[in-house]
């Protein structure tokens, strides 16, 4: 195999295709980057066999070929050469030379036939949304799923598809994420559930672009994306995700409307007074169309008024700071409307079109 390639065409493709070379694996052809050049373009996959990445890479192809090269190595020497044209050359015996200018490396492959490919996925089952929405959909729900996997149910996102709705659903057992999309057409119903480490490594690549689109292809077991010039297959976690229709309630006590920037900023100010792992809720007291906010800890203690609407009746609840402030940053109205039944019940934040759902679990505290 001989290829050559712009030295920042292989560092992009390199970044892309190394979210899913695993960190630890017992099969080491899996620590590899496949480079395949046996057709009219060049590929470079990597797979852990959870998520699996492939990205076309633009460059000349002078003799086809297949070759793994040890994907930590052959992207730190990518890294490190001269911004000039790469040429990456393969013998039979997967002896790979690569040059650019006056450097050389050599370095030992292996055979690119032993590498596990990407399962296959019919692209018939698919639905299309913009590179943007995904992007943003993810940023907006995926901060609330579990950070382990006690229940891997929490450790992933529901995609639930009915007509023209995309719902994308996260929870972690104190808060529930939702948001809602209304896509360009209308599809079969369908519900799968996405690890979240699929989700951010998606994250990472996509441009964001509003023009540029994004088709997802769902089988039983697995989810394709396809965007760009780049394929991302991942394995979907298995079972029934929660009912979280029966978690949510339209009924409420008490509603505020407040500034979004003031509420978060007065937040994030109360939080200089927390340790890190100290669980010191935020206490908000609602009466007279203002909110005093307090929090005390052992290195002293804060509070701050601000106006909101109120409708409804007084209210006095507690909540852990940080989960109230991972929604507040992603939500990009100026004005929210918050929903609150008791001091022991769940507080709601949404928009009137219910475009986004927070559900967030108060806190019992003393006083």
């Amino acid at each position: 195999m001989k290829i050559t390639c712009q030295k920042n065409e292989l560092l992009k493709s390199v970044n892309i295709v190394m979210k899913a070379v695993p960190s630890k694996t017992t099969m080491q052809i899996l620590e590899c980057i496949l480079i395949d050049a046996s057709t009219t373009e060049i590929k470079f996959t990597a797979n852990d066999m959870e998520l699996g990445i492939e990205t076309k890479v633009t460059g000349m192809i002078l003799e086809k070929g297949i070759v793994a090269l040890d994907a930590k190595l052959f992207s730190e020497i990518i890294r490190k050469l001269p911004d000039n044209d790469v040429t990456i050359c393969s013998d039979e015996k997967n002896n790979t030379l690569i040059t650019c200018e006056k450097a050389k490396f050599n370095i030992m492959g292996k055979d690119g036939e032993d590498f596990s490919y990407l399962p296959y996925v019919e692209r018939d089952d698919g639905i299309t949304l913009s590179q943007f929405t995904l992007k943003e959909v993810i940023r907006q729900t995926i901060f609330s799923i579990a950070a382990n996997d006690s229940n891997k149910m929490m450790t992933g996102e529901l995609f639930e598809i009915n007509d023209n709705i995309l719902k994308v659903n996260s929870l972690d057992g104190h808060r529930i994420s939702i948001r809602r999309i209304e896509l360009k057409s209308a599809y079969d119903s369908k519900k799968v559930i996405v690890p979240g480490k699929t989700l951010t490594e998606i994250s990472k690549i996509l441009s964001g672009e509003s023009e540029q689109m994004v088709d997802i292809f769902f089988t039983d077991n697995h989810i394709l994306f396809e965007f760009d010039q780049t394929i991302v297959v991942s394995r979907l976690i298995e079972g029934n995700y929660f009912r979280v229709d029966q978690m949510l309630s339209s009924d409420y006590d008490t509603k505020i409307t407040i500034n979004k920037k003031e509420l978060l900023d007065c937040i994030d100010r109360a939080t200089l007074l927390v340790k890190e792992g100290d669980k010191k809720p935020i206490i908000m007291n609602i009466a007279d169309n203002v909110m005093e906010l307090k929090i005390s800890s052992q290195i002293g203690s804060m509070d701050e008024i601000i106006d909101v609407a109120l409708e409804g009746k007084d209210i006095r609840i507690g909540f852990n700071p940080k989960f109230l402030m991972d929604a507040l940053r992603v939500i990009d109205d100026e004005q929210i409307d918050m929903y609150f039944m008791n001091p022991k019940a769940p507080c709601f934040i949404r928009d009137q079109k219910e475009s986004y759902i927070y559900l967030i679990l108060p806190v019992n505290f003393v006083g």
